[in-house]
């Protein structure tokens, strides 16, 4: 339905600019026009109030508390997709920032990592320096597209940490081009509209991520005063994301309750569309609890880099790990001596070390990552089962 819906918007957009010239008026006179008269204005509230169908999307939660946390996410993103395609929306002069962090969450976020966006396009190139740090990895993706107007992030350019220059002092450089031009190569193509850094923590406690900046190798010094279209185009694409990705999410999470309280491995197109990291496996599902039962989970993982498991509320967003133990990873589990890892979810301390916290919920998804399997390795599926506390 999601695809079907952008399709139309895309049809919709053709069908009106060639309404536009044979009238002979131009988009951009629409858009000065939109502005003048508070049209850009009005169409962006009218989208947002769209991004609410999320909320009663079928097998969403209706109680007040689960409801309280959609309208706190929809405003999470609200304020995302302003910052990301309103104020940091010049691809002349592009900005590293955390778009999804301790208090934007969306699609499942993971806790391990240390996720930094920047808008680009394929009309310029660009260089990216920055300072390694003891980070366990860091990645960088170019992604075409985006939520607000194609539906998703397809991918584009990779450069793994593995295959990274690094200079002795931990510097490094890397260029950002159609063409390869430097040892450190980051490919873009014409749709090309986002570069993402994925950092992950192997313990966040003892570890400093990258420090990176990013510079147009092909723009002005200074940039140009404020775009009305540019400005009318960012607030019809911010609203678009708003209305766009919970929907996305939504329909993930209905579909999870078809296997709640397991982890079956996801679709990895569906996940390489929406933006995930090719080099994982992921076992996305939704979990529901009564009082006094837990979730047991047991597994033991095959060689990989790394993995992780976390809970997050229905709507995808992690749970609160700045307080709350709600993740669990490689380094951080204890094992059984046969190399066993045993997790239990549940409301109260069930005086295991493996427990995660449910921070009052009794329900949501929650997702488990294979990070880069060794060659001739297969991911597993962990086995789970509901368990009854004993009464305390």
């Amino acid at each position: 339905m999601q695809s079907f819906i952008f399709g139309f918007f895309r049809i919709f957009k053709s069908f009106r600019l060639w309404i536009l010239s044979f009238r002979g008026i131009s988009e951009k006179d629409l858009q000065h026009k939109n502005i003048v008269t508070g049209k850009a204005w009005e169409e962006f509230c009218d989208n947002l109030k769209t991004a609410g169908t999320a909320l009663v999307f079928p097998g969403a939660p209706r109680d007040v508390f689960q409801q309280a946390e959609g309208i706190r996410y929809l405003t999470r993103l609200t304020r995302a997709g302003l910052e990301a395609f309103v104020e940091y929306n010049d691809p002349e002069f592009p900005v590293f920032r955390r778009m999804v962090h301790e208090t934007v969450k969306m699609g499942a976020d993971n806790p391990d990592n240390y996720y930094m966006n920047a808008q680009i396009t394929g009309e310029h190139e660009y260089i990216i320096k920055g300072k390694r740090n003891s980070i366990f990895y860091v990645g960088f993706f170019t992604q075409n597209g985006n939520y607000g107007t194609t539906g998703g992030l397809a991918p584009c350019g990779v450069l793994e940490d593995k295959d990274l220059v690094v200079e002795e002092d931990g510097s490094f450089e890397i260029i950002l081009s159609k063409e390869k031009k430097s040892k450190n190569w980051l490919k873009i193509e014409d749709e090309t509209s986002l570069v993402m850094v994925r950092q992950t923590y192997f313990n966040r406690k003892k570890e400093s991520h990258a420090e990176i900046i990013i510079e147009n190798l092909s723009g002005k010094k200074f940039p140009d005063p404020l775009k009305p279209e540019r400005l009318e185009e960012g607030l019809k694409t911010a609203s678009l994301f708003v209305a766009g990705a919970p929907m996305l999410f939504a329909r993930w999470a209905k579909g999870f309750q078809k296997h709640t309280n397991e982890l079956p491995i996801f679709d990895p197109k569906i996940s390489n569309a929406a933006g995930g990291d090719a080099n994982i496996i992921y076992h996305h599902s939704h979990w529901k609890l009564a009082e006094g039962e837990a979730l047991q989970i047991e597994v033991k993982p095959p060689p990989c880099d790394h993995w992780n498991f976390q809970l997050n509320n229905y709507w995808m967003e992690s749970l609160d790990y700045r307080y709350f133990d709600i993740c669990i990873n490689k380094a951080t589990a204890k094992y059984d001596k046969d190399g066993t890892v045993k997790i239990v979810v549940a409301h109260s301390d069930p005086g295991v070390s493996n427990w995660l916290q449910t921070c009052g919920h009794n329900e949501g998804t929650m997702c488990w990552r294979w990070y880069r399997i060794q060659k001739g390795a297969s991911p597993v599926v962990p086995q789970t089962r509901v368990i009854k506390l004993p009464n305390k």
